[in-house]
């Protein structure tokens, strides 16, 4: 090989080199996290191979711009269109383990209100990271973007996603937040009859559109209630969702109560579940909703609201 031809291919060479060597930190750095339980989580590179144990934790990694890093999911993962296609891995409180680790992932989001504490344990044995997911306020859903953003390699969409959730909450909280009070009772279920409290995100909801919830003191995040605790506080309005996007019949089984002030004033109300009770950005559109529901309810008040 003539000189000028070797000297010529190795600049090129050592070109490559630099290239390449400037390149491998940031395509293969560390990634640090902080879950919601306040775990330290470390990957040696952004997931490539995540099972997701929750419907909302599917959601808001397609959300985030990590759809294509998901490779399993629990039942009920239905949003996007996607999301149905994913192999599952069983039910979020009943988790097929060796479905999971058949999956071989690098990362699993787990929710900690919804999977069992066993199934987690295993996981960690197995050397799974395993990130907890437990949003309850509308903040910690725009941090979970831009966590699952930053777990799965995608923080530009994450952020991006993130930041628009932050607006559109914002542009709620000016137009509703200031509004009158309205005392409210959301039910998510008739038999157990259940609520909220206000630790949980739903209240959040409520807060922002000027709700306060009659239950919100109570110590559990999804107490049981009786019939007559309802009557006794008196909500103003009642909202209930329900299993689909139907409303349900037990919304006006309380037309029983003919004197409960949300009968009497005709503010029974129905949001579907999807959008108020998933942690994911769709929640600001049944926010919206339930804004607007106690708006009708302001109304209705003699002489104005």
């Amino acid at each position: 090989m003539r000189p000028h031809l070797l000297t010529r291919l190795s600049a090129a060479l050592a070109t490559a080199l630099v290239a390449c060597m400037c390149l491998a930190p940031s395509a293969y750095a560390d990634v640090e996290l902080q879950d919601d339980a306040g775990q330290r989580i470390r990957l040696a590179q952004p997931a490539r191979r995540i099972v997701s144990l929750a419907p909302h934790v599917t959601e808001l990694l397609f959300a985030a711009g990590a759809g294509d890093r998901l490779v399993g999911a629990v039942d009920y993962s239905d949003y996007p269109p996607a999301a149905r296609k994913l192999p599952r891995v069983g039910g979020y409180s009943n988790i097929d383990m060796e479905a999971v680790a058949a999956l071989k992932p690098d990362l699993v989001i787990a929710w900690k209100s919804g999977n069992r504490d066993a199934h987690l344990d295993r996981l960690a044995a197995l050397g799974i990271p395993v990130f907890i997911s437990e949003p309850h306020s509308l903040d910690d859903v725009a941090r979970s973007l831009e966590n699952f953003g930053k777990a799965a390699g995608s923080e530009r969409e994450g952020r991006a996603a993130a930041d628009a959730f932050r607006q559109r909450k914002a542009e709620l909280a000016r137009r509703y937040a200031g509004r009158p009070p309205v005392r409210m009772f959301y039910q998510i279920w008739e038999k157990p009859l259940m609520t909220v409290n206000d630790e949980h995100l739903i209240s959040d909801v409520m807060r922002l559109c000027g709700g306060v919830n009659v239950f919100g003191k109570l110590d559990q995040l999804a107490p049981t209630i009786g019939v007559e605790g309802v009557l006794a506080a008196n909500p103003e309005v009642i909202v209930a969702s329900g299993m689909g996007d139907a409303r349900p019949d037990w919304l006006d089984a309380w037309k029983r109560w003919p004197r409960l002030a949300a009968v009497s004033s005709g503010n029974l109300y129905f949001v579907p579940p999807e959008l108020i009770q998933r942690h994911t950005p769709r929640i600001l559109e049944g926010a919206s909703m339930l804004c607007e529901q106690l708006d009708t309810a302001r109304r209705k008040r003699r002489g104005g609201g």
